[in-house]
């Protein structure tokens, strides 16, 4: 191997490892507060090219000493979006809007994740690609709105410290199963 070589392939490979970080995924998740309100670990999963629907997750903790009830205003992505709840009825899984918000109580932290509550993006605009962000203003009645950022984890994707196959309700477009039964909308 002439020294040509040797210089071309050592080039190659520091502009690989000057690159690796650009090919990660594009975002992390960040914290954020509004009041006594925290949320963390907010997230959602890519949909297939024509869904109609998508999903976002988040934790929510109430540090404060009154309840607070927290609703989603709007979203980047979708015409609407709003806190949904999943709950198991003789084998079917139904899915209903929370009306007039998610309550959180006084020093209770509240996840919203896959197969339970969740914020449900509806009439998408476009799909939510797997390295890119979705955004969401979410209201609380007593602390305020905050703008959050959602990183799109890939279609399918375990809830972050989740192992691999665990939480997969609310894959794709959000209308498919998992768990072994029928899945029914109550639309408001």
């Amino acid at each position: 191997m002439t020294s040509i070589a040797r210089t071309n392939i050592w080039l190659a490979a520091g502009c690989a490892l000057a690159l690796a970080p650009l090919a990660a995924p594009a975002a992390q998740a960040t914290d954020y507060n509004v009041g006594p309100m925290q949320i963390s670990a907010p997230w959602a999963r890519a949909t297939p090219k024509g869904a109609s629907s998508g999903a976002a997750y988040m934790t929510i903790t109430n540090t404060g000493k009154t309840p607070d009830k927290v609703s989603c205003v709007s979203s980047d992505a979708s015409a609407e979006c709003r806190i949904h709840a999943m709950t198991m009825d003789n084998g079917v899984m139904q899915m209903r809007p929370v009306e007039s918000g998610l309550e959180i109580k006084p020093g209770e932290t509240v996840t919203l994740k896959p197969g339970g509550f969740h914020m449900m993006l509806v009439n998408l605009k476009h799909p939510l690609e797997q390295g890119k962000t979705v955004k969401a203003t979410l209201k609380f009645d007593t602390a305020g709105s905050i703008d959050v950022d959602y990183p799109i984890a890939a279609i399918g994707a375990a809830a972050p410290g989740v192992p691999a196959g665990g939480g997969t309700m609310m894959q794709g477009g959000g209308g498919g199963g998992g768990g072994g039964g029928m899945m029914q909308t109550n639309k408001p």
